[in-house]
Order: structure tokens, then sequence, then C-alpha cells
């Protein structure tokens, strides 16, 4: 849920989407095709999906999306705007007990809505969201 704007403070996406529970992200400033592409990869993920965030302090924060895709003009000033409903997890999760994929995934530092091609992660997740 990270903004691919460097001028927005991440951690206040983060919060603003445990707070209200939302997942997403913000408006690419970049190619309107690419984010055309994201939003309907999001928008398409199966209600129930698991997905995986990391906050400022490196915690890891597991939620399941739970409603369809809308916009949320609201969220405009944390550039977090392309939402879904969420459930969050109560309490966030420290690296050693985050599957390998999944930290993976955040190390190499991306700011997208991206699905984690790993054959054991999702049974590790749904562990975990237990």
């Amino acid at each position: 849920m990270r903004s691919r704007r460097d001028d927005i403070d991440p951690q206040l996406a983060i919060e603003r989407a445990l707070t209200l529970g939302l997942c997403g992200f913000g408006d690419d400033r970049g190619s309107v095709d690419r984010l055309d592409r994201r939003i309907e990869r999001f928008a398409a993920a199966a209600e129930g999906a698991l997905v995986w965030t990391r906050d400022a302090d490196g915690l890891y924060w597991l939620g399941r999306l739970d409603g369809p895709y809308s916009y949320d003009a609201d969220g405009a000033d944390v550039d977090l705007v392309h939402v879904r409903r969420c459930r969050w997890r109560d309490a966030p999760f420290v690296e050693s007990r985050v599957p390998a994929a999944v930290v993976a995934t955040f190390g190499r530092g991306g700011r997208n809505f991206q699905q984690i091609h790993d054959a054991r992660v999702g049974a590790e997740s749904l562990r975990l969201w237990g």
C-alpha cells in the first residue's frame, strides 16, 4: 500500500487502511495503461484473498479482502484511492514469523499490488490467519 509518490509518508496510508479496514494503492503518476491494468488485477482478486502489507516499523500485517473495488477520493491525501474492504488481523507479525516468500517480495522494494508466486505462501499465510 506504499505510495509510488516520494512526497507521501507511507505510514499514513497504512494507518488509514488499518483504521478503516481497507487495502489498496494510489494513483500512478506514470502510465495510465499500467494503472488501468493494476486496477483490473486488483478488482479481479478473489474476495477472501489474503494480502500482506508492511508498516514503517518493519512489521507485517495480514489481511483478507472483503469487498469489491471502489475509488475513495477521501484517501487522496495519503495516495490510497483505489481500494477494497479488508479485514486485518488485530496484531502484526515480526519478520521471523512471516512466510519467506512474503519477506522476499517486500525486500525487492516494490510499490505495487502483486501476487506472490510461491507454492507454499498461500498455505503458510492461511495458517497465520487461523
